[in-house]
């Protein structure tokens, strides 16, 4: 095995199984099941997981400039925007699986491209008037517990409504 500069892909492998298993129970789910919410005040499902696929797009595209934002449902990353924010149009099955899959290509390929040596470097935002500094390392580490979260959410939300729940960390079959 190359240890030298290379790919971080191979550091972060388990994570494309998150998606995929998000992926998974989306597919299942009819429209009204997608309207679920955990509480009345908590984002139905499908908002859930359009906020979850709608970050990526933000962090990577918005903050690093990294390419490909016209490649998914969410061209302008920094409008402040998302599918989330307007719960009059709720997004079916097919939608939110185009948006998980178009937005973890973009991961994919900052992962494909990405070296170790690239994750110390610093990008800033400005928030509320004040400048944050974020690391390429830092975003990876928030997106991969973002997801974790928001699928532990929609989970919690399944499982309360006698649904399948999702689970990240099953063995896959070989």
């Amino acid at each position: 095995m190359n240890d030298g500069p290379g790919p971080i892909r191979r550091f972060y492998d388990g994570w494309q199984s998150y998606n995929a298993r998000l992926i998974e129970a989306i597919r299942g789910l009819s429209d009204d099941q997608l309207q679920l919410r955990a509480a009345p005040d908590q984002w139905p499902i499908w908002a859930t997981a359009a906020h979850l696929a709608g970050v990526r797009v933000y962090w990577l595209c918005g903050v690093f400039k990294e390419p490909g934002a016209e490649t998914t449902p969410f061209p302008d990353p920094t409008s402040g925007l998302g599918w989330e924010d307007d719960e009059d149009r709720p997004r079916g099955a097919a939608e939110l699986i185009g948006a998980l899959q178009t937005t973890w290509t973009l991961v994919a390929g900052c992962l494909e491209r990405w070296t170790p040596e690239m994750l110390s470097q610093e990008f800033t935002r400005e928030v509320g008037g004040t400048m944050q500094i974020h690391t390429r390392q830092s975003v990876i580490m928030r997106l991969i517990s973002h997801d974790a979260y928001h699928c532990g959410e929609i989970s919690q939300t399944l499982g309360a409504n006698g649904l399948p729940q999702i689970d990240l960390w099953r063995p896959s079959v070989a």
